[in-house]
């Protein structure tokens, strides 16, 4: 058997093999953010495929404050008996579950976007233009106390686990990316200062949930542009946050400047998932890239990487690991067009 097909281990979280399915905004949620059938759904079919971890779409943890239309929120106490009827279910289908939870800040594509946006400073983002409001020492106290409530639901709802969103510009991102955080508190300047925001998220949730939970973060490995958050940075950052209680890091980053072609089949930020696996002491999940069996397992045997996330091979062939289980030489149907990040539901394009 491939060493694929092993279990994934995150302290006491033991999922059936290691491919994880990395949280992918639907836009299939209510407009307040809860659960639909048709959302429901997605994640059934996914575990009835064979994913071994599914880590649902990212959750806002504050009412007011939402980075997508129709993203699932996580912000009150409705939403506990919802999620433990999904993660009921998708237990009964074999997956592990874990719940992805955000603050979007000013990389929101709400339309209009939310009345009050916190950012590190009032710098304008590139994407959307929106220059946030800088946050408070009032304000990241109150937020450090959102992300903690919000874990305490998803472990309430019976989650196998929880992440932090750190990448892809949302706002803990921003505060380790010199590009956004210019700061001269601090919460800015020096590594150690920008990073403390997210230490402090970490510690909050720590604070609130049982240590044997495990906590995810999602970081990217580097910003992927001049001036951003480093490779060298990012590995530091990693380092730090499992000396805080962070169980796994989801290594990500600017997948978009990042075309499948040039890389073979190879995923997108593996090097860089490498380092951060040999010097972080926690397990490390690589998402980004991934369509070759050969090359994830080499990964995984060679360059100690835990599990490998897979988001839009799994939209268009929710069943991929049970196809590789039976043919290991089996080529994924997705061409990374990009189709589905603007079809209705995020749906694959190909017929």
């Amino acid at each position: 058997m491939s060493v694929l097909f092993e279990k994934l281990e995150i302290g006491p979280l033991r999922a059936r093999n290691r491919f994880v399915r990395a949280a992918t905004y639907e836009a299939l949620a209510t407009d307040d953010g809860h659960m639909t059938p048709e959302l429901r759904a997605v994640y059934e079919e996914l575990a009835d495929g064979g994913a071994g971890m599914i880590i649902v779409s990212y959750a806002h943890v504050v009412r007011d404050e939402q980075p997508n239309p129709r993203m699932l929120g996580i912000y009150d106490n409705s939403f506990v008996p919802e999620y433990r009827a999904l993660v009921d279910d998708l237990h009964e289908r074999g997956a592990r579950v874990v719940s992805q939870i955000v603050y979007g800040g000013s990389a929101t594509k709400l339309d209009p976007p939310s009345a009050r946006i916190l950012g590190p400073s009032a710098v304008a983002n590139p994407k959307t233009g929106i220059v946030p409001v800088e946050a408070t020492a009032a304000d990241l106290q109150a937020l450090a106390c959102a992300f903690a409530d919000a874990a305490a639901r998803a472990r309430a709802a019976g989650f196998d686990g929880v992440e932090l969103h750190a990448a892809h510009g949302y706002l803990l991102s921003q505060f380790l990316s010199p590009l956004f955080n210019r700061r001269a508190d601090e919460y800015g300047g020096s590594l150690e200062n920008r990073a403390r925001f997210l230490v402090e998220v970490v510690d909050a949730v720590r604070a609130r949930v049982s240590a044997a939970l495990p906590l995810l973060v999602k970081l990217n490995s580097s910003d992927g542009v001049e001036g951003g958050l480093t490779e060298g940075d990012s590995v530091e950052v990693a380092k730090l946050l499992a000396s805080h209680g962070a169980s796994a890091i989801e290594v990500s980053g600017n997948w978009r400047a990042c075309r499948a072609k040039d890389y073979a089949g190879e995923p997108f930020f593996a090097s860089y998932g490498q380092r951060l696996a040999r010097e972080a002491g926690i397990p490390v999940i690589l998402t980004g890239g991934n369509r070759r069996f050969d090359a994830m397992e080499r990964l995984a045997t060679e360059g100690g990487i835990a599990g490998f996330g897979l988001c839009r091979p799994l939209i268009c062939e929710p069943d991929l690991p049970h196809r590789w289980q039976v043919d290991p030489h089996a080529k994924p149907r997705c061409v990374s067009c990009n189709g589905c990040s603007s079809s209705p539901g995020h749906r694959c394009i190909l017929p």
